[in-house]
């Protein structure tokens, strides 16, 4: 894991303190690009690492919720596949979207996480005590973020952040037992 090395102590700190991991769709969790068939039926691509890392992050008691602007039926199946119940979709407002499940959670805003892409999730990034933007995502969006995965989205850029944050719980000889 040679994007975990050398991390600066204060995102480390920021990571450590996570309780509730928030994740965009479209461009973070996808690679952002929207498939319709003849038929008018949407499609996306999920990376399987990024699945294996959001289950760890719900093995660790780390809460996972999926964010969207977008209603879609793939988001949904995805999500029930991988356990996730705090999904919440056509959201327009991330960030009031966001307090609501840190209210409903008793989680303060400096124990979350936002991972974004665009401009939408700016407003939540905002509130988070570990605000990140993925390798790819828009320019503003990444000068205000903690900290910027490798990856971009849809390739394994929401697998860098749970990693990052098992890593800054003290999980890493955990997980790698895990798999032994």
């Amino acid at each position: 894991m040679a994007y975990l090395a050398d991390l600066p102590a204060d995102l480390l700190a920021r990571a450590a303190n996570i309780r509730l991991a928030a994740f965009d769709v479209d461009g973070t969790l996808t690679d952002g690009q929207l498939w319709y068939s003849e038929s008018g039926h949407e499609t996306k691509v999920f990376h399987v690492h990024d699945g294996l890392g959001l289950k760890r992050l719900q093995a660790h008691g780390i809460h996972v919720a999926i964010i969207s602007a977008r209603i879609s039926h793939p988001v949904a199946l995805r999500a029930e596949e991988l356990d996730i119940t705090h999904v919440y979709q056509g959201q327009g407002d991330k960030r009031e979207c966001l307090r609501q499940i840190l209210e409903a959670l008793n989680i303060q805003p400096e124990e979350a996480a936002f991972v974004g892409d665009d401009l939408p999730d700016l407003p939540a990034m905002s509130i988070c005590g570990l605000a990140v933007a993925i390798a790819n995502a828009h320019p503003w969006v990444a000068e205000r973020a903690h900290w910027r995965t490798q990856l971009s989205g849809g390739k394994g850029a929401v697998r860098e952040v749970c990693d990052l944050i098992l890593h800054a719980r003290g999980k890493t000889a955990a997980e790698q037992e895990h798999w032994r």
